[in-house]
């Protein structure tokens, strides 16, 4: 486990609990002073900027007060490996064209690509059409094989008719030490999303919504109160 060191050179330690991990406040144990004045530790810092990546984002900010973290603060603080170098910077540059370009992996192949029209959720992936032989086509929102008789609505479980048994049935997960569950509907607008590890705190790849996967509210609330399943699909909590 990283960790950081008297030795440490260039970095602000401090003794102070960790603001991005609330389960971590043993005062002998040595954490950084980000930029933006927030406090946390080398392995918190790689899992929530690893969960930004993740979600599709092109630059790193604090969870808690939005304000951007340079990148070379992030290789610093996070202490990444050239492993972990080499990956944070091929997700940035993948994230930066498939927001430039508006486009995505398909769900069948891994294929990037681009949406042309912008007014139809079902994108037609030729790759997997010739491979497969038959018409191939995913949602543009929840990246499943398109199911629905309208361009604009797709009609998928886990996209609009599904909701509701989704997220009843979703396995749960740990984060922070709490139990939640695994799929969310972003408290914006709505759309599932999955989440596994890493940081509380995430950025909804449809409406850029920022908020905590364990409370719902935006930013970072502690201590969080978690949020139970949320089973009623007429309601956006």
């Amino acid at each position: 486990m990283k960790k950081f060191t008297p030795f440490d050179k260039g970095i602000k330690l401090v003794s102070k609990p960790n603001d991005l991990d609330v389960t971590d406040d043993d005062p002998d144990v040595l954490r950084a002073e980000l930029s933006c004045g927030h406090v946390t530790d080398p392995e918190t810092l790689a899992d929530c900027c690893r969960a930004q990546l993740s979600h599709g984002q092109t630059e790193f900010k604090c969870p808690l007060c939005r304000k951007q973290w340079p990148y070379d603060d992030v290789r610093q603080l996070a202490k990444l490996t050239i492993e972990e170098r080499l990956s944070f910077e091929e997700q940035l540059g993948t994230n930066t064209v498939k927001k430039e370009v508006n486009s995505r992996d398909c769900p069948g192949c891994g294929t990037l690509i681009e949406r042309l029209d912008e007014s139809s959720l079902c994108v037609q992936c030729s790759v997997c059409t010739v491979k497969t032989g038959k018409h191939y086509a995913f949602c543009w929102q929840c990246l499943r094989e398109w199911r629905g008789a309208r361009a604009d609505r797709c009609d998928g479980q886990g996209c609009t008719s599904g909701d509701e048994e989704l997220l009843r049935d979703c396995p749960m997960i740990t984060l922070s030490g709490v139990r939640c569950p695994k799929v969310r509907k972003c408290p914006s607008c709505g759309m599932l999303i999955e989440h596994n590890t890493g940081c509380n705190n995430i950025t909804c790849p449809k409406c850029a919504d920022y908020f905590c996967f364990l409370c719902l509210k935006p930013g970072h609330y502690s201590p969080c109160t978690v949020v139970p399943r949320q089973i009623i699909t007429t309601t956006v909590l």
